[in-house]
């Protein structure tokens, strides 16, 4: 239950901050805890370190939130 809702925060955030920036990125598919995004190569670097920051940054833990935001032409290839 907290996961979702915390996945749900950060897509919600994560919207919001992109629509803010006039990126063109779209979060096209949610599986579980990861987000896939599909980004112009121009804002690769700028989606990676904006959705890192948002999702590490949801929630106020005792246990910190890590997130590896990987690039990639596909899913198989994300690194």
């Amino acid at each position: 239950g907290s996961a979702a809702d915390l996945i749900k925060v950060a897509m919600n955030q994560i919207s919001d901050a992109i629509e803010k920036k006039g990126f063109k990125s779209k979060l096209i598919l949610q599986i579980h805890d990861e987000l896939v995004f599909d980004v112009p190569k121009d804002e690769a670097k700028a989606m990676q370190a904006l959705v890192k920051k948002t999702m590490e940054g949801v929630a106020d833990l005792e246990v910190p939130l890590t997130v590896d935001a990987l690039i990639g032409d596909n899913l198989n290839e994300a690194k």
